[in-house]
């Protein structure tokens, strides 16, 4: 089975994660990646995350694919140099010239080509895997068909990545300058605003101040928004096609989304790895999990040829919201972590490793007052409630609240 390689935008996300069955993990350093707002790692703090996660027995990948000026390519290496050294398992990169400088400077250091670097065909492929990458994250302008080409012309020669969850960009691999031309914050630089998600509208020379949707609704238009991408129906195919790494989008994402897409699909991989039958029959299940986290409307994107839709991706939705994560145990009581209100006798789930699983809330414990009570409305308390069979890491959430009580 391909590598599941999932989103650490911050050490929540990092945890979360690895417990739900990450095989690596990619986050990016204070600069030189493209999520510049992220939570991102200090040093210190990204020899701690690469120590936790070889613990958990998976992989680190440091992101270092903005496009260098010159002036910034000897802080880059010594970045890289700092990297290598905290046991990062590779370097994503965008910037060819970057690329050649790290595998002379910092040969220690393994290369993954990001997919800033629009990787599209055979001979790019072979022209970085002799560059000295060891891997390439395709485009996801590349369709399924094409990937297995690719994977059949380069043989065991050089690794190939593909996105298989999240956000996709109206621009060419991510290539977009929308963001710098109206913000002066440039996607290339990591600190994209996501112009494309506003809501846009047209107007007429003559007719100043006038502004028509594109298309009549009443939540107004997204003009350029992409669609979300899922390939969760197509993942056997996917995985008979090659690639050797399956990446979730989300940097930017909450440890709640991270949890639960990568829960997800490390489920679907663990039941096509024993029975496709099983897999098919889970499929429902599965996709009706995926959207429980912060989500666009989806399709698989390119990998079946032109997108279904093409944007009209109009803002999010959430079938459950994050009620508490669980700290530690000890017997059948659960020491959590309040993100949401929830009440006695609400029904919840509990999100574990193995799956998902219905409870019913009961009374608990305030810990900084020791009082028992049947609700709490403040985040960041810690709160002791029975848990029978929860671990530390777990995540308890229930439905989303429109009114609270």
């Amino acid at each position: 089975m391909p590598e599941l390689l999932c989103p650490a935008g911050n050490r929540e996300a990092l945890e979360a994660a690895l417990h739900f069955g990450a095989d690596a993990v990619y986050g990016g350093m204070q600069h030189y990646g493209l999520r510049a707002f992220a939570g991102n790692f200090s040093l210190p703090e990204l020899r701690d995350a690469i120590r936790r996660t070889h613990e958990a027995g998976a992989r680190f990948y440091v992101t270092m694919n903005i496009y260098p000026f010159d002036d910034e390519l000897e802080g880059m290496v010594q970045a890289a140099r700092e990297a290598a050294d905290a046991g990062a398992d590779a370097a994503i990169v965008s910037d060819p010239g970057a690329i050649r400088l790290l595998r002379r400077e910092v040969p220690e250091l393994p290369v993954h080509v990001s997919t800033q670097a629009s990787t599209v065909n055979t001979p790019a492929a072979e022209m970085y895997r002799d560059m000295g990458c060891e891997r390439v994250i395709l485009a996801r302008e590349v369709s399924l068909e094409r990937i297995r080409k690719m994977r059949e012309n380069l043989g065991d020669s050089i690794q190939l990545e593909t996105f298989v969850h999240g956000a996709s960009c109206m621009a060419y691999s991510g290539r977009c300058l929308l963001s710098a031309y109206l913000t002066g914050r440039s996607g290339n630089r990591g600190e994209c605003a996501q112009p494309c998600r506003w809501k846009w509208a047209v107007t007429e020379e003559k007719r100043e101040g006038e502004y028509y949707p594109v298309a009549e609704d009443e939540r107004g238009t997204y003009l350029f928004s992409a669609r979300d991408l899922c390939l969760m129906p197509i993942l056997p195919e996917l995985c008979a096609a090659g690639v050797s790494s399956l990446k979730i989008e989300g940097r930017m994402k909450t440890e709640y989304y991270v949890a639960v897409v990568t829960g997800a699909y490390r489920r679907a991989l663990d039941l096509l790895s024993r029975d496709r039958k099983a897999f098919d029959s889970a499929l429902p299940e599965l996709m009706d999990e995926l959207r429980c986290a912060s989500h666009r409307e989806s399709d698989t994107g390119f990998l079946l040829g032109t997108p279904e839709t093409p944007g009209e991706a109009e803002g999010f939705h959430q079938e459950r919201e994050y009620v508490a994560r669980v700290l530690e145990t000890e017997g059948n009581t659960a020491r959590l972590l309040l993100k949401n209100r929830f009440f006695a006798g609400d029904a919840l789930e509990l999100m574990t490793r193995e799956g998902v699983r219905k409870v019913t809330a009961v009374p608990f414990l305030r810990e900084k007052t020791g009082e028992t009570l049947d609700t709490l409305g403040i985040a960041g308390e810690v709160i002791r409630m029975a848990l029978p069979g929860s671990r530390a890491g777990d995540i308890l959430r229930g439905p989303v609240r429109n009114h609270r009580r």
